[in-house]
């Protein structure tokens, strides 16, 4: 009797604690940040909970509602409660619908002075599916759909990693993967995901951050020349299979003044500027540095500028520049930082008959897929 009593306690506790992050299982997407409301469903019977206290705040069937924010408390309609963060579950965590998309999983709401941060739980590998369609046409070969899903899933598993301790471990954005939920999921997309199920990248025995981008125009980058990571797999290869993308050249013209403006938003405040120096270039044949010529020389990262200015109006660090009366002119090759698996590059070398191990294979080199 005593064991039984035990067993049902445990089992209540687990119903309180979302708990996902401590496992591989699941990760914690943040899909909006910043709101000061939104509309949410839940579909079925769920929960309100205050995890901190392990206690149900509301409960019952088909939530409908507006949640708002307040200084002292988060409100889901005419129900106000003085939490900095509450949990919404539902028992069949088939959908939660914030403003019109829907998700798997549930959703934990973050106070943070008077604004909201929506955090989504979401077992793995839905997750992935959630990403796929965003990130590679579900129209494209077999073997790049399973190549993108492994890259997806290790670049998960490594954020999962190196975040334990925050609110989240992505985003829905650009700056991690772009994730639409549930709305965003195909069936051929989903298939892919399902015959990949559990498959990631490992070098030396361990996760790495299985970086990708749509274009290398040539070769793809060094990763250490970006960011903080300096291995073999992330070190760049030459890639001529990308060179029919619809991505590889771009050009684009912006004001002088816009691009003032822009500096001064990032705080880097200059007047009239006069002129755009490149400074230098890698090996990959990214530009390194360059100078912003005004009343006195500003230099930047060309990764920095390309932030600053927008990563999708300076598509990469591959371009040139020209000042034409108070215009710049870029004309550039390439889209995205170029680090890792080339998207297009990966597409062309199924299209020409290679399956999903041997494009990882040569965008990763030295990595292998293991299951995880």
């Amino acid at each position: 009797m005593k064991q039984k009593i035990f067993i049902f306690l445990f089992f209540c506790l687990l119903s309180f604690a979302p708990g996902y992050s401590q496992t591989a299982s699941y990760i914690r997407v943040a899909i909006l940040d910043n709101a000061k409301s939104l509309n949410l469903k839940a579909k079925g019977s769920y929960e309100v909970t205050d995890i901190s206290r392990k206690k149900i705040l509301l409960q019952g069937n088909n939530l409908k509602t507006t949640v708002t924010v307040y200084r002292d408390a988060i409100s889901l309609g005419q129900k106000s409660f003085r939490k900095n963060k509450i949990f919404i579950k539902t028992r069949e965590p088939d959908e939660i619908i914030i403003n019109g998309r829907a998700f798997r999983g549930d959703v934990e709401l973050i106070k943070s002075d008077n604004s909201l941060l929506v955090v989504n739980y979401i077992e793995l590998e839905d997750y992935i599916k959630g990403v796929l369609y965003h990130e590679a046409s579900h129209y494209w070969p077999q073997e790049v759909l399973k190549a993108q899903a492994i890259a997806c899933r290790t670049y998960a598993l490594y954020q999962m990693q190196e975040n334990k301790r925050n609110d989240y471990d992505v985003t829905n954005d650009i700056y991690s993967q772009v994730y639409g939920g549930r709305t965003s999921e195909r069936y051929r997309t989903n298939q892919m995901v399902d015959e990949t199920r559990g498959l990631i990248l490992k070098f030396k025995g361990k996760i790495f951050p299985a970086y990708y981008h749509a274009t290398c125009a040539g070769h793809t980058e060094d990763a250490s020349l970006l960011w903080n990571i300096n291995i073999a797999p992330l070190k760049g290869v030459a890639c001529d299979f990308c060179k029919d993308s619809p991505h590889f050249d771009w050009h684009l013209v912006l004001s002088l003044e816009e691009i003032k403006d822009k500096l001064a938003q990032a705080g880097y405040k200059v007047k009239a500027i006069k002129d755009i120096v490149i400074l230098g270039h890698d090996t990959s044949g990214r530009i390194t540095d360059l100078s912003i010529v005004s009343d006195k020389e500003l230099k930047l990262p060309a990764k920095d500028f390309r932030s600053i200015i927008g990563p999708n109006l300076i598509r990469s660090a591959k371009f040139q520049v020209n000042i034409a009366d108070k215009d710049a002119v870029f004309m550039g090759t390439g889209w995205g930082h170029g680090v890792g698996l080339c998207q297009w590059g990966a597409y062309f070398m199924a299209k020409q008959g290679k399956n999903y191990k041997e494009i990882l294979k040569y965008y990763y080199p030295g990595s292998n897929v293991e299951t995880f």
